[in-house]
């Protein structure tokens, strides 16, 4: 290593970024020199040269050495926090939200540390002339065991909100749809409804519709909006007769796959005509307007995100906002503000859209909980934003330039990843207070009982790839684990919702340990729950402190993956893994499966499992999948999670990660039942019931 490659590591070192890091093997790994400088020179830190090395290198010093207080504080409830540097004493006091005094006094000019308020909370903290908000946390978040009046041990459904079917949904699931899924689970015993991201996506681009790829986190899709909630029925139908749309809604709710293009169209058409026809609804005018006082600025700029975005379409610029002319690159410029003054109109369509979802999801929240959900539901958190998209634009400061998030080679795809996001820079999180992590929980939880956050790892470091680099020529950037755990822990308590972390893939040592200390439920999935031998290992050996579950949206199905449905799948995108008979290893699995679901209980040993040597017939999917949810639920998981497909025994999975649409639908499939009926079934009613009796067996 040269002089001034060992110069660059120390940089990277010093701005949080690993030279070394262990894979998913547990095989050392060194970040190449070319790699280190292409991440360091994204993160705003110079290195070609020695005196560029010395400059970031310095600028990293003073922002450690800083003699003011930053715009948050972040400690431990009752805990020591330090503070900035000062050659003179300092007054200093504490008041709560309220404005009351919790605690003042006087601190010497050698005295660095104060003690944070026992009770966890906001607090606005006072020293000299200087001030900033204090986060005082509880030592864990809010747990399935702090939930009032819960019995047994806890199971619930997930489902992919936009495969959620009702009559008149125009081909796409919405709020309405998950109501009506809400009761129908809670019929059966379940507490809980995990569902799909409903992260705002891009109202002009309804093509656009990975709910993993959002174009912000702090706003809802408007597409999951029921167009029946503006003015009633009878205003619904007359607006479908307007359009002449009946013929081709009703064609759309009959597909298979889900139309995202033409449904969507559809959709906002309706939303756009009923918004027109409210006006002369001066309740719902006036509710608008205090909901947009109430949003704020975040809020007016989404809204003018979107309504340019409809504009510079519609002028051949269909990208995203750097594909604009450079005035309108700056939120709060004059060129932006003058376009929301000329198109006024437009903007506060798409203000009433997030107004009427917003509405659409706390119905849907309260008619769990209504139900008789302890929890209700259990909305995700993406581990993204798309750099063209509303969250990018209108945080500029807060999020990364230059870099992708993605994952390295790991036992679920062995030639990485680059998800094309981008997300909160540790710096930017830093220098705005955690404003935007804490906007973004806060939309997460606001009309929910708990969250899970996709690649929950990345509280603790991220795998950013370099634009113009390969998946492979990454590195991981690390970011305040312990501040962003410890704010996760305030949001979770005062919003009373369980947290759960996705932690698949290559994940650190004592990570697991560490959140599962910090109240967050880890995810454990019977796919990945085995031995050295291959072997599955017995549902009470699985974790205590995580989240259990058949499948995830990303793997195989238990009907998929009895039937081998997922190898066919792969093998047509050319995922397949060279060298491997994947055929003839999925039959000696599905002996293993077999044989653990017997040893549990699960299953009854009639004669074994299927020959091994022949293709599973139909009518062995159904008892496997009943097997397979009971197994799952006797684990000692504080709670259990079953997707509807696998409570349906569906065999296909809703997303395959890596091909394009062309080879695989993701995220079009639609269940193949109305959401009102769609645990009434016989298979469905055994699944649950089995997951039901195991659960309360358990406790």
């Amino acid at each position: 290593m040269s002089d001034l490659d060992a110069r660059v590591a120390l940089l990277a070192k010093q701005a949080g970024v690993d030279v070394h890091w262990r894979d998913a093997n547990d095989r050392p790994q060194e970040v190449t020199p070319p790699t280190l400088r292409a991440v360091l020179d994204a993160l705003g830190l110079p290195c070609a040269n020695d005196d560029d090395i010395e400059a970031s290198l310095e600028r990293l010093r003073r922002e450690r050495e800083g003699t003011q207080l930053p715009r948050l504080l972040v400690a431990d409830a009752g805990g020591s926090f330090g503070l900035p540097p000062t050659n003179a004493s300092r007054h200093y006091r504490m008041e709560d939200e309220q404005g009351s005094p919790v605690d003042e006094g006087t601190l010497a000019a050698d005295e660095r540390m104060l003690r944070a308020p026992a009770i966890p909370g906001y607090y606005r903290l006072l020293l000299g002339e200087d001030e900033c908000t204090l986060a005082a946390a509880p030592a864990r978040a809010f747990g399935v065991g702090d939930i009032a009046g819960a019995h047994g041990r806890p199971w619930g459904v997930a489902v992919q909100l936009s495969s959620l079917r009702r009559p008149g949904d125009g081909g796409i699931g919405d709020f309405t749809a998950l109501e009506q899924c809400a009761r129908a689970a809670a019929t059966r015993g379940a507490d809980a409804l995990a569902i799909s991201p409903v992260h705002a996506l891009f109202a002009a681009a309804p093509e656009r519709y990975s709910p993993y790829a959002p174009s912000s986190r702090l706003f809802l899709n408007p597409l999951y909006a029921d167009p029946g909630r503006v003015g009633g029925a009878s205003a619904l139908r007359t607006v479908i007769d307007a359009h002449n749309l009946r013929q081709e809604l009703a064609e759309l709710e009959w597909l298979e796959l889900i139309d995202w293009p033409r449904a969507g169209r559809a959709r906002m058409t309706l939303l756009r005509t009923l918004f027109e026809w409210s006006t002369a609804d001066s309740k719902l005018t006036q509710a608008l307007c205090a909901f947009r006082k109430a949003q704020g600025e975040a809020l007016e700029r989404h809204a003018r995100f979107e309504a340019l975005q409809v504009h510079f379409r519609a002028h051949d610029m269909p990208g995203g906002w750097q594909a604009w002319p450079t005035e309108y690159h700056d939120p709060a410029g004059a060129a932006v503000a003058t376009f929301a003054r000329e198109h006024s109109r437009e903007v506060a369509f798409h203000a009433f859209l997030q107004w009427l979802a917003m509405r659409g999801l706390e119905d849907a929240q309260h008619t769990a909980r209504a139900s008789g959900m302890a929890i209700g539901l259990i909305s995700d958190l993406a581990v993204g934003t798309d750099p063209g998209g509303s969250q990018a634009w209108s945080h500029q400061g807060e999020l990364l330039h230059g870099l992708s998030v993605g994952a390295p080679p790991d036992l679920l795809n062995r030639n990485g990843q680059d998800w094309g996001l981008t997300t909160f820079s540790p710096a930017g999180l830093r220098r705005s207070g955690y404003a935007g992590y804490l906007a973004m929980l806060r939309t997460a939880l606001a009309h929910a009982g708990g969250v899970r956050i996709d690649h929950v790892l990345g509280l603790k470091r991220l795998w950013l790839v370099p634009h113009g680099h390969g998946a492979t020529e990454g590195a991981y950037v690390r970011y305040p684990f312990e501040d962003m755990l410890r704010l996760l822990a305030i949001e979770s308590h005062r919003n009373r919702a369980v947290v759960i972390g996705e932690d698949l893939g290559t994940v650190p040592a004592d990570f697991r340990q560490r959140i599962g200390e910090a109240g967050v439920l880890g995810i454990r999935v019977l796919w990945f729950e085995r031995a050295a031998d291959r072997g599955f290992i017995a549902p009470k050996l699985w974790s205590p402190t995580a989240m259990a579950t058949t499948s995830t949206h990303d793997v195989a199905t238990v009907a998929g993956w009895w039937s081998g449905r997922d190898i066919a799948w792969r093998a047509r995108a050319g995922l397949a893994e060279p060298g491997v008979d994947e055929i003839a290893e999925r039959a000696l699995d599905r002996d293993r499966l077999w044989r653990a679901l017997c040893a549990s209980g699960a299953a009854q040993d009639a004669g074994g499992a299927p020959d091994e040597n022949r293709p599973p017939l139909p009518e062995e999917v159904t008892p496997v999948a009943i097997a397979a949810a009971g197994h799952v639920a006797r684990a000692p998981a504080p709670l259990v999670i079953i997707p509807a497909e696998d409570l349906l025994a569906l065999p296909e999975q809703p997303n395959l990660p890596g091909p394009t649409d062309a080879l695989h639908p993701n995220w079009r499939r639609r269940l193949p039942e109305t959401a009102a009926l769609l645990f009434d079934g016989p298979v469905a009613q055994a699944c649950c019931a089995a997951v039901a009796t195991a659960r309360n067996n358990a406790s």
